[in-house]
């Protein structure tokens, strides 16, 4: 019990620190009036959508942090600024920059030294394509089921300036009683992810079976059933087969596509679902996780089909 409780706050406490930040963070940038001026400079992104000028605000500061941005929409939901449909849309929308960013600080860097030029610049290829994916699905529901912008951010010269001092201290009365119901909801729910995992509940999750429908090589299983768990193993093993020609590279491929099918619900479940529903909600919290990590199964999936009948 002690271990699994050292293990939840050495994973949890990270995130609430950055969630902690995020809320007193926006709530600093709202007080100051520079939320209002920040819609303008992403606007572009936006013009063919439905989505609210905060949503945009909130897109620029996802370029930095995710959790900032999504600590933006909470409050104004708080505030009946965003209805549920608009902050699903737009915290989906938070979560594309990141793809750009680990294109810099993982792809790069990690992904093509180790699988190679090919197949490495496939799996990036796969990840970028899943962000202008999500981001074409979001203009296209913002465009059938939100009304137009709903939500537009008072103009600055209606807003007292006030000294960055005052800022803070306002940010920080308003935001620290959410921050403490959001930090009980995100502990609880992390604790019921690692028992789930401790008892074997992902273990249905097992790529095996499909690994005998799709005929891939035996070696493969071994770097196919660490990628479930571990990305990054699963890369580092099946590098190595792919320079020896142990496996193709249209097999590898197949590898890392059915690899993502069954790791994106296990990281789902792990990482993300206890801070969306942390921050949002169990209701809008769960939509959002469920209909993000469809999209990007459905993207693998597309791929995985384009590979097989080129095998």
């Amino acid at each position: 019990m002690i271990d699994l409780l050292i293990q939840v706050l050495d994973f949890a406490l990270p995130v609430l620190a950055m969630i902690f930040v995020g809320l007193v963070g926006t709530g600093i940038l709202v007080e100051l009036g520079l939320m209002q001026k920040f819609s303008k400079l992403v606007s572009p992104i936006f013009a063919y959508t439905n989505l609210p000028d905060t949503c945009a605000s909130a897109f620029l500061v996802s370029i930095g942090s995710t959790v900032a941005a999504n600590s933006m929409l909470l409050q104004a939901k708080k505030e009946n600024c965003l209805e549920d449909r608009e902050v699903l849309l737009c915290s989906m929308m938070n979560a594309t920059p990141a793809y750009f960013r680990e294109l810099f600080t993982y792809q790069i860097p990690v992904v093509l030294p180790a699988l190679g030029f090919v197949v490495g610049g496939f799996y990036s290829l796969v990840f970028i394509i899943t962000a202008v994916v999500k981001i074409l699905i979001i203009a296209i529901a913002s465009k059938l089921f939100l009304k137009g912008n709903s939500c537009r951010v008072p103009e600055p010269e209606a807003r007292k300036k006030v000294s960055i001092k005052t800022a803070v201290s306002r940010a920080f009365r308003k935001e620290f009683r959410a921050f403490l119901k959001i930090s009980g909801v995100y502990l609880i729910a992390t604790t019921i992810v690692f028992v789930l995992q401790e008892q074997g509940a992902f273990e249905i999750f097992s790529v095996l079976p499909l690994a005998e429908i799709f005929k891939i090589p035996t070696v493969s299983i071994v770097p196919l059933t660490s990628y479930v768990a571990s990305p990054i193993l699963g890369i580092s093993l099946l590098g190595p087969m792919i320079h020896s020609g142990e496996i193709t590279n249209i097999q590898a491929m197949i590898v890392l596509m059915l690899g993502s099918m069954f790791m994106l619900p296990i990281f789902a479940l792990r990482s993300q679902l206890p801070s969306k529903v942390a921050i949002f909600g169990a209701r809008l919290g769960v939509q959002i996780v469920v209909y993000s990590t469809a999209i990007s199964v459905f993207v693998r999936f597309a791929f995985l089909l384009l590979l097989l009948s080129m095998a």
